[in-house]
């Protein structure tokens, strides 16, 4: 099957309607965060069916889906990533981080960094140094800040929390209201986890994150010991 294949079912799958739910939903308007970003309207579930009818396209193909304006394309491209990945040994493996990591100003929402980032960067690190990881979280990029943050999830998954806590604590002034969800996410991850590491964290640091961050961090405290967090009483 070949990309231009692809790209003719994309556009059969097309809907209007969807299409303009999403483009208001990922901020797609002059000034935000998804400014110029264009929708087919497609849903998740049936682009993961199009990204298994295409998994076997070969990596110049998924350049030229990134490289697309179409939102739908680039997450398309990006879930055969994840695809090829799973799949791979550890030589392509390297190839296809060292290609994501390539393309990281087109993984440019944060739906496409957080269906890719931990099964291709963090699937690759976990062995492996990190310091990449600390380079990505001061980057004046957004998209690759969150990708440092999302990718730890991989790690917290295998039991493994010391640096997505590190990178928290890098990301705590961050400006962008994407990255104060995206670690509260991941807080909140270790903390159904383990709860101590999670609390430790916050009882150093919750009076100066950024309260959606801190809201995200707390989502299944405890009625009475969310409230307490909020109310700087811990």
């Amino acid at each position: 099957m070949s990309l231009a294949e692809l790209q003719n079912v994309t556009k059969q799958k097309a809907n209007k309607q969807q299409a303009e739910i999403l483009q208001r939903f990922f901020k797609t308007g002059p000034g935000e965060y998804g400014e110029g970003d264009v929708f087919y309207g497609i849903k998740v579930p049936v682009q993961r069916t199009v990204a298994h009818q295409f998994q076997h396209l070969p990596l110049n193909d998924l350049q030229i889906l990134l490289k697309s304006k179409v939102h739908e394309e680039r997450l398309i491209a990006l879930l055969i990533l994840v695809l090829k990945f799973k799949y791979a040994d550890e030589v392509v493996r390297e190839k296809l981080f060292k290609f994501y990591l390539k393309n990281s100003e087109r993984i440019n929402n944060w739906d496409l960094v957080d269906l890719s980032a931990d099964k291709i960067v963090g699937a690759f690190l976990i062995d492996k140094d990190k310091s990449l990881l600390f380079k990505l979280a001061k980057s004046s990029n957004l998209w690759e800040r969150r990708i440092a943050m999302l990718s730890t999830y991989c790690f917290i998954k295998n039991g493994v929390f010391e640096v997505t806590l590190q990178i928290a604590e890098l990301l705590l002034r961050d400006q962008q209201d994407l990255i104060h969800k995206a670690v509260g996410w991941m807080l909140r991850e270790i903390g159904k986890r383990d709860l101590e590491p999670e609390e430790e964290f916050l009882k150093l640091h919750y009076k100066q994150m950024p309260r959606t961050m801190l809201r995200y961090a707390i989502e299944k405290f405890p009625e009475a010991k969310r409230q307490a967090y909020l109310k700087g009483t811990i």
